[in-house]
């Protein structure tokens, strides 16, 4: 009998586990689903063609940006400078584009902006051993003022041309050239994560820096490189919404790098590095997307939207820190 009772708790153990590790590593599919679900029943209008494509559209800007954090806090790292970033990189790709008329020099200054800034920053971190905090805090200061010094604090708008115009209200088939973008980097991304040295490198710096540095890794290249990859994301988000807006705004991506972290960490990213994934960022993404999306459809006041998104995120913390307690 006892024999019996010990493997009738055995196995309850067991199934306990193996529903608590389920729970980890699809919670922001099941919160998604379950979302998708309450809404499709609470609006007509949710589930429809047209009203996807509008999620995916506005989902598309803050994905690829929470991207390219999904690097900096997978290593350890975060990011606060990528909204300022996003701002100085549309204002000089659409400075470029009405001076000179030139897509491509245009979208390669825009990017360059964004890889110089983020490097600058990943060299404070990883070279001046500065914590990223206050170094993203200052160049988050810094890139908004480059910003409006550049553009005197006016929106440029003048010559942009038809392909330009394209990146951000262009269409391939029935779907949105953004999303078709957002996709593709999910692709890059998670090869280079989870198919390279670099991405099990980047997984090892953010679960044990001295023992990633003490197996010869040089973590400090490391480090530098993320921060890279986030000012080009940055970048490139910067130039995707100069497009759609048809003007780069001197304000653009203000509060972009909360949005960016919250999606990263709804998407079960451990802000203390080294677990989570990017598939979990676009996860996260779309939970944000669609609910903004669903209590605009419902009429609830965009005041106490920010209520419930806060909540959201306290809920996919606490969840996520019970649920690594118990694996």
């Amino acid at each position: 009998m006892k024999e019996l009772n010990k493997q009738n708790s055995h196995n309850k153990n067991q199934l306990k586990d193996n529903f608590i590790n389920v729970l980890s590593k699809f919670k922001a599919g099941i919160g998604l689903m379950i979302l998708v679900i309450f809404l499709s029943f609470a609006s007509d209008y949710f589930l429809t063609f047209n009203n996807i494509l509008n999620v995916l559209r506005q989902v598309s800007i803050i994905g690829i940006v929470a991207y390219g954090m999904t690097f900096v806090i997978l290593s350890g790292g975060i990011d606060l400078s990528v909204g300022s970033v996003l701002a100085l990189s549309s204002a000089i790709t659409a400075g470029v584009m009405s001076s000179t008329h030139s897509f491509l020099l245009a979208v390669l200054a825009g990017l360059a902006t964004g890889a110089v800034m983020g490097t600058f920053t990943g060299f404070l971190v990883s070279k001046a051993k500065m914590p990223s905090f206050i170094v993203t805090l200052a160049m988050m200061s810094i890139g908004r003022g480059l910003t409006l010094i550049y553009t005197g604090g006016r929106p440029i708008s003048e010559g942009f041309t038809d392909l330009f115009n394209y990146i951000g209200g262009g269409y391939i088939g029935p779907i949105p050239f953004p999303v078709i973008l957002l996709i593709i980097l999910l692709g890059i991304g998670y090869l280079v994560l989870n198919n390279t040295p670099y991405g099990r490198y980047i997984y090892a710096l953010g679960g044990n820096e001295d023992a990633t540095r003490l197996s010869g890794i040089n973590t400090d290249k490391i480090k530098m490189t993320v921060f890279t990859i986030s000012g080009i994301m940055a970048a490139v988000s910067g130039i995707v919404l100069a497009s759609r807006l048809g003007s780069a705004q001197p304000q653009a991506g203000t509060g972009y790098e909360l949005d960016a972290i919250a999606t990263v960490v709804l998407g079960g990213t451990s802000l203390a590095g080294g677990q989570g994934g990017i598939i979990g960022t676009l996860m996260g993404a779309l939970i944000i997307g669609v609910l903004n999306n669903g209590m605009t459809l419902l009429g609830v006041s965009s005041f106490f939207q920010q209520v419930v998104k806060g909540l959201v995120i306290l809920l996919a913390v606490y969840i996520d820190r019970r649920t690594r307690e118990n694996i």
